[in-house]
């Protein structure tokens, strides 16, 4: 690995212990190198406070290498004025005679100027240091600023025979578990580092889902539900009002305490009406749990960037079947003794 490398691993290293907490910011790090040796780092921790910047270099002791030193940086540094000021601004004062970047930042009001703020600054900035990792460790935040949409991701529990429950013929029955212990945990994992969720009707009426992460540290991300005859309970789950949650349906709109209702034309497309709230709210990512029907529809409208398929060992012979994913690339690992499928969208489909 070439020492530029080897910083800009140091960076992201850092930026993910930000997962969960910095959105609709994205995760950064940065470390400040004097004569070969890291003698600052820091990582943006939450919204709204410092940016890895400014962490990392009020973390160096002796203030005066700065004017001698590298910083390194996973993301562009802002310069325009947010809920913190431009970090830009705290480079060129501290004199920071050289800084290197992972990759640009698609923000409308950074893209680009950050850098030239720099160089009309006399600093040298050298960009594009493992640029593909800097921008796959913020795929969310990429998409979002990129495509105007959240990035989508798919995720199920399927049986070895790929079906995702019994045909239940009514509801109360009991339905088909297939995470066990283990693998909830690492299903609640993404939740955490998912800013939405969301379920279809059947999913909602049927398995009275909390759709909060309680098996993983971090906030629960914000619920949402296709309700159209607004037929869920008020004893349900989705509606006890510990999580903002938003409800789509044909009845009406507004708010009752933490639960918003959002109406829905259903002359035109669902998934799209979906991501325009998102958009609006700026929740810059979303997982789709259930049930098959809803997967589906945002697998035929392309309104998807990954799937995350957990597959068992155990075959139920019949039931409700799994989505059908028709293109993209496909990694297996094993964990919790089911193997995880996660998919992309591309030109290949590997089973």
């Amino acid at each position: 690995m070439q020492v530029e490398d080897r910083f800009m691993a140091r960076c992201l290293e850092l930026a993910r212990h930000g997962a969960g907490r910095t959105a609709p910011n994205p995760m950064v790090g940065a470390v400040v190198v004097h004569n070969g040796e890291i003698v600052g780092e820091g990582y943006h921790r939450q919204c709204g406070e410092a940016h890895a910047e400014v962490n990392a270099i009020a973390s160096v002791k002796d203030e005066t290498l700065l004017r001698w030193s590298t910083l390194y940086v996973s993301l562009e540094p802002c310069a325009h004025h947010g809920k913190t000021p431009p970090c830009v601004d705290l480079i060129i004062r501290k004199r920071i005679p050289r800084v290197v970047v992972g990759c640009l930042d698609p923000f409308p009001e950074v893209s680009g100027r950050g850098v030239e703020r720099l160089r009309e600054a006399g600093i040298q900035v050298i960009t594009g240091v493992m640029e593909k990792e800097a921008r796959e460790l913020n795929e969310a935040f990429m998409t979002f600023q990129t495509k105007e949409r959240p990035f989508v991701t798919l995720k199920w529990a399927e049986s070895a025979d790929g079906f995702i429950d019994y045909k239940r013929m009514e509801n109360g029955q009991p339905r088909l578990f297939i995470s066990n212990p283990i693998t909830r945990m690492r299903s609640h994992k993404l939740r955490a580092e998912s800013a939405a969720i969301l379920v279809g009707t059947h999913t909602a009426l049927w398995d009275n889902p909390s759709l909060t992460t309680r098996y993983w540290a971090g906030a629960s991300p914000v619920r949402m539900a296709i309700d159209l005859d607004l037929k869920i309970p008020k004893s349900f789950h989705l509606l006890d009002g510990s999580t903002p949650t938003f409800i789509f349906t044909t009845c009406c709109e507004g708010r009752i305490g933490n639960t918003e209702y959002v109406l829905l034309d259903l002359g035109k497309s669902v998934v799209e009406q979906i991501m325009q709230v998102l958009r609006h709210r700026k929740l810059n990512s979303l997982i789709v749990e259930g049930g098959a029907n809803m997967l589906q529809q945002f697998i035929d409208a392309g309104c998807w960037d990954r799937a995350v398929v957990e597959k068992s060992t155990q075959e139920i012979g019949m039931g409700v079947r799994a989505p059908i994913l028709l293109n993209g690339t496909a990694k297996i690992e094993q964990f919790g003794g089911h193997a995880f499928i996660e998919y992309r969208r591309g030109s290949e489909y590997l089973t």
